[in-house]
């Protein structure tokens, strides 16, 4: 079992773009779904924009990104990411879950399977820091490195 962190930062319609940026500075393989992928499409604009994309390069470096719904308020300079808590085993995710959902300002996606995940929730705490927490699986959306 392990526990990571992994910084996840937002965009409006630009997290494809980001994360093949980071790929040519880092290295790595993409995985990502769109909206679409999810069924989670607001709007048919952003039907191919990124729901869940991450980076993982062979370094260790790893970045995950998404476009902002457009029913969520999005400015660059107050709500650029969030801190991504991932584990392998729901067992030892959930304490932590339950700990940083102690007083929380808000409990934004409650800790539950999601399409892309065994477990995945969302929660900012009584500090204002946005969490997604969450049990990793498996790119089901992989991108291969000479993809462009």
């Amino acid at each position: 079992m392990s526990v990571t962190t992994t910084t996840h930062v937002n965009f409006r319609g630009q997290a494809r773009e980001a994360l093949e940026f980071y790929r040519s500075v880092f290295g790595g393989d993409i995985s990502l779904a769109t909206y679409t992928d999810i069924h989670a499409v607001e709007d048919p604009a952003q039907a191919q924009q990124v729901a869940f994309g991450r980076l993982d390069a062979p370094s260790g470096f790893a970045l995950m990104a998404y476009d902002v719904q457009p029913s969520k308020g999005y400015d660059p300079g107050t709500n650029p990411f969030y801190i991504t808590l991932q584990g392998t085993d729901g067992a030892e995710i959930q304490p932590l879950w339950n700990g940083l959902a102690a007083d929380a300002q808000a409990v934004l996606i409650p800790l539950a399977p999601a399409p892309f995940a065994p477990l995945y929730g969302m929660l900012t705490d009584r500090y204002g820091v946005t969490w997604i927490v969450g049990v990793d699986t498996a790119p089901s959306h992989p991108v291969s490195s000479d993809a462009h």
